[in-house]
């Protein structure tokens, strides 16, 4: 009973906390550059102040719930078949950030720790697709599939924090992590398949 009864609580929890995210969402997207305290959240989520402390924490921590939230809808876009390769890391990811541009820019100028906000699912995800193009032959036996996917990654934040700034629109930042990403794939292509690792960027221009 006391088992059922812990599960109970847990699920209410989750549902509170999930209500809380959704209300913080809500805010931003209405008023953009707003400031968004414990209170109006918890106005909007119908619960406490002290209710979103506790499930949540303070300002720095609903930042960083939002980018969990990002990442948690990456893993669920990845897992699809056909996802799996680097190039489609790389493009969901973008994809992911520019199609809730409010939430995403005000989360990441937002968090002092946006800069790892790449460093669970996409770089997870990139290590083994990288990994995968080594096993398959695309890329040299003797490569270091991780460190490529850490220049990758490393390029893909640098993007990102741009596109937060307005310096760059949303073609460019996909644009510009496509580019590093072929970089690193050309660098590492095993020779049977340099000439097809290399023709992406034979044929355009760096963005």
């Amino acid at each position: 009973m006391r088992t059922a009864e812990g599960g109970l609580r847990e699920r209410h929890k989750a549902r509170r906390r999930l209500r809380i995210l959704d209300a913080t969402r809500e805010l931003l997207r209405e008023d953009p550059e707003s400031v968004i305290s414990t209170e109006r959240i918890a106005e909007r989520a119908e619960v406490s102040p002290a209710t979103v402390y506790n499930l949540i924490g303070p300002r720095e921590k609903i930042w960083e719930a939002l980018a969990d939230g990002f990442m948690d809808e990456l893993e669920a876009r990845l897992a699809e078949p056909g996802q799996g390769d680097p190039r489609e890391v790389v493009r969901s990811t973008v994809q992911l950030f520019v199609s809730d541009p409010v939430v995403s820019r005000r989360m990441v100028r937002g968090w002092e720790g946006s800069g790892l906000v790449l460093d669970r699912s996409p770089h997870t995800q990139l290590l083994r697709a990288m990994a995968d193009a080594r096993t398959r032959g695309l890329l040299r036996a003797d490569i270091d599939t991780d460190a490529l996917a850490a220049v990758v990654s490393a390029s893909c934040v640098g993007a990102l924090h741009q596109w937060v700034a307005a310096l760059i629109d949303d073609d460019r930042f996909l644009a510009r992590s496509l580019f590093a990403l072929d970089v690193a794939l050309a660098a590492g292509a095993s020779d049977p398949h340099r000439d097809q690792l290399l023709a992406p960027l034979r044929t355009r221009d760096a963005p």
